[in-house]
C-alpha cells in the first residue's frame, strides 16, 4: 500500500496524509484519526526518516521494587548519552502505548519490561525496540536486547566471599519464580556455590519480596551462615537493616554483598561492596543500535555486558 492508497480510502489529498505522518500541527483530529487507523488496518508503516531523532522511553507503570532503582540508573545514563546521539527523549508508562500511534520516533526503549508484552511490536510499529536488561521475545522481529551477564554477576560475587574465606553463604533473591531474572539469577548462584563447594538449599537460597526479608534473614541466621549475597535494587537498604534487628554487624558478624545503588552504597555503614552494571556501556549500546538503525544496517539481536565489582567494607578476611 502506498500512501496514495490511503489518501484515496480516506477522502483526503496525498499531501494531507503525508502531514499526518510527519504530525504537522495544522491537521485537524478527526482527519489524522482516520488516516491513522486506515494505515493501521492495513498494515501500513511510514518510513523513519535519519532526521527523525525522537526516542520513546518506556517505563513500568506502576512503582516496582527493586526495578526502580535499575530504572532510575539506567534513565541517568540514557539522559546523558542520547542527547551526545543527537535524540530527543520523550517518555511513556508501558500502559499507554496506543500514544505511539500518534507520535514520529525513531525507536523506543523499554527498562524492565516484560518481553512478551512487546512480541507483536513490529505489527505495530516500524522504529525498532531495544530492551533493557531483559531477552528478546522469541519469534519477534524488530527488537533488541542490551543486559548484564547475570550468570557472571552471580559468580562474582559468591567467588568474592569465598576467596574471603566465606564457607556458608546465604543468598536473597529479590522476585518471584518465573518473573523478571529471578530464575536466571537463581540457577546462576546455585551453580556458583557448587562449584566452590559450598552448601546449596532451599533454607539459605531464597527468592522473595522485600516484606520477607527480615524473616528470611532471621531463619538464615538460625541456620549458621556467615554471608550475605543479595542481588536486586534496594535489597541493600532493606538487609542492612533486617541485620541491625538481629543485633548482627558487619562485616564483624555477616559478611554482605549487594547491588549497587548509587544512593547508599558507598555511604551505608560500612559501605558495601556491591556487584554493579555498567550503566553508561548499556546507554551507549542502546544509541549504537537506534543509529545503526537509521543508518539501514542490522545490529547484533543482543548485547551482554560484564558486571563489574566494588570492593568496600562490608566484607572481612577469615
Amino acid at each position: 500500500m502506498k500512501i496514495a492508497d490511503i489518501a484515496k480510502l480516506a477522502g483526503v489529498s496525498s499531501a494531507t496524509v503525508s502531514r499526518v505522518f510527519s504530525h504537522h500541527p495544522n491537521i485537524r483530529e478527526e482527519v489524522r484519526d482516520k488516516v491513522m487507523k486506515i494505515a493501521k488496518k492495513h498494515g501500513y508503516h511510514p518510513r523513519v526518516s535519519q532526521k527523525q531523532r525522537n526516542v520513546v522511553i518506556i517505563l513500568p507503570e506502576d512503582e516496582i521494587y527493586p526495578i526502580r532503582n535499575c530504572l532510575e540508573m539506567v534513565m541517568m545514563a540514557l539522559t546523558l548519552k542520547l542527547p551526545e546521539h543527537g535524540f530527543r527523549i520523550e517518555v511513556l508508562p508501558q500502559n499507554n502505548l496506543d500514544r505511539l500511534d500518534n507520535l514520529q520516533f525513531c525507536g523506543g526503549v523499554a527498562i524492565g519490561a516484560d518481553p512478551e508484552q512487546f512480541r507483536t511490536w513490529s505489527a505495530r510499529f516500524t522504529p525498532p525496540l531495544v530492551l533493557v536488561d531483559r531477552d528478546v521475545p522469541k519469534g519477534s522481529s524488530g527488537i533488541y536486547s542490551v543486559r548484564s551477564d547475570e550468570a557472571q554477576g552471580m559468580e562474582l560475587a559468591i567467588s568474592h566471599l569465598h576467596e574471603r574465606g566465606c564457607r556458608k553463604i546465604g543468598c536473597i533473591i529479590y522476585g518471584a519464580l518465573g518473573s523478571g531474572n529471578a530464575d536466571e539469577r537463581h540457577k546462576a548462584v546455585v551453580a556458583a556455590l557448587k562449584r566452590h563447594g559450598c552448601p546449596v538449599n532451599e533454607g539459605i537460597i531464597q527468592i522473595c519480596k522485600d516484606d520477607e526479608y527480615i524473616e528470611t534473614i532471621g531463619k538464615m541466621l538460625k541456620q549458621g551462615i556467615d554471608a550475605l549475597f543479595c542481588p536486586g535494587g534496594n535489597a541493600g537498604i532493606v538487609t542492612a537493616y533486617a541485620l541491625s534487628l538481629f543485633n548482627k554487624q558487619v562485616p564483624q558478624d555477616i559478611s554482605l554483598v549487594t547491588s549497587e545503588h548509587k544512593l547508599f552504597s558507598r555511604y551505608a555503614t560500612p559501605p558495601h561492596t556491591a556487584i554493579s552494571q555498567d550503566h553508561k556501556a548499556l546507554a551507549e549500546i542502546v544509541c549504537n543500535i537506534l543509529e545503526q538503525n537509521l543508518e539501514g544496517s542490522t545490529p547484533e539481536k543482543q548485547q551482554i555486558l560484564p558486571y563489574k565489582m566494588i570492593c568496600r567494607d562490608s566484607v572481612r578476611h577469615i
